[in-house]
């Protein structure tokens, strides 16, 4: 089988294309024959040799968090009824690879009428993004302000929101991404890359402010995303792809009411993730939620997809095909 390793923390050609033999399943796992995997802009980061600290990956290591495909091999102890079914699932030991290993009671079948490129692509952002969405309790009539509208997590939350009833104000960079936002149904989009832009989302939040902020982006965008939000608003600071997450003074969030939750309220269990998959499943495969999926790239382009990652080219999301 072929598989992609980084050899070396640095820059995307560090992941190489390898042979390796072909899986065997052990007692309760499944092998998994690819057809797409999941790419998240962090696996950039912990390639290129940030976050140390916070994941403990050390080269060489196989990229990679969730992959799409049919089941191919069961192994003992495995209902022989999973073989050739068409199954997403968590990759505990990387997924930029044509077969993966992997338990078999975390596999989530893909419904009929979902494409596995579409499952592949809600197995981390769907997921999340229902998760800060419930969370955020969003209401008919309510504005809520989107930061990184256009990426494979942001995307979700604006349509997610439009279904809730709420106006929504989308704010990413550069035309490509804005109109991306307007035809997923945003009333309002805004340019973050412009001065005073959220002087921008003030005025078109009925001038008082969005009631709901997620913020994708962290850092100084982040931070000023915060500052425009309504008094008690309810705010998630989950982005981070702008160098961090979003600096927000506790003291000053508490006397403005502000609500705010932040990457470490994002730690679901197993059946909370089973759960959250499920309804993003459910939801895409009855045409109500739409991943986006900007480009594929074949498993052994890999460097090219985190280079498009890293350039911030891509639309929604950046895939890997076998």
């Amino acid at each position: 089988m072929r598989v992609i390793e980084v050899r070396r923390f640095g820059g995307p050609e560090e992941l190489v294309p390898v042979d390796r033999p072909d899986p065997e399943p052990g007692p309760g796992q499944v092998v998994v024959a690819v057809s797409a995997v999941d790419t998240l802009f962090v696996e950039t980061q912990i390639r290129s040799g940030r976050g140390g600290e916070w994941f403990g990956v050390r080269p060489p290591y196989v990229p990679g968090d969730g992959v799409a495909g049919e089941v191919s091999a069961v192994g003992e102890g495995v209902d022989a009824a999973w073989t050739g079914r068409r199954v997403a699932t968590r990759t505990p030991d990387g997924g930029y690879a044509s077969h993966v290993v992997v338990p078999a009671d975390g596999l989530l079948p893909v419904p009929y009428g979902l494409d596995l490129t579409d499952a592949a692509a809600l197995l981390h952002d769907g997921v999340t993004g229902l998760g800060v969405f419930e969370a955020a309790r969003v209401r008919s009539g309510e504005w809520v302000l989107v930061v990184a509208a256009a990426g494979g997590m942001g995307s979700l939350l604006v349509q997610l929101s439009k279904a809730a009833g709420a106006q929504v104000v989308a704010a990413a960079r550069g035309k490509r991404k804005l109109d991306l936002a307007r035809e997923l149904g945003a009333d309002v989009v805004v340019d973050y890359s412009e001065p005073e832009w959220t002087d921008r989302v003030r005025e078109g939040a009925d001038g008082r402010g969005p009631d709901v902020v997620f913020d994708g982006a962290g850092g100084e965008i982040g931070r000023v995303a915060v500052a425009v939000a309504a008094d008690g608003a309810r705010i998630s600071a989950h982005g981070a792809s702008s160098g961090g997450f979003a600096p927000i003074d506790t003291d000053e969030a508490a006397r403005r009411g502000l609500t705010v939750r932040g990457i470490q309220d994002l730690q679901f269990g197993p059946e909370e993730y089973r759960r959250l998959a499920e309804r993003a499943f459910d939801e895409a495969a009855a045409g109500r939620l739409r991943p986006v999926i900007g480009r594929t790239f074949p498993l052994e382009r890999a460097a090219d997809a985190h280079a498009a990652i890293e350039a911030r080219e891509v639309l929604g999301k950046a895939l890997l095909v076998c």
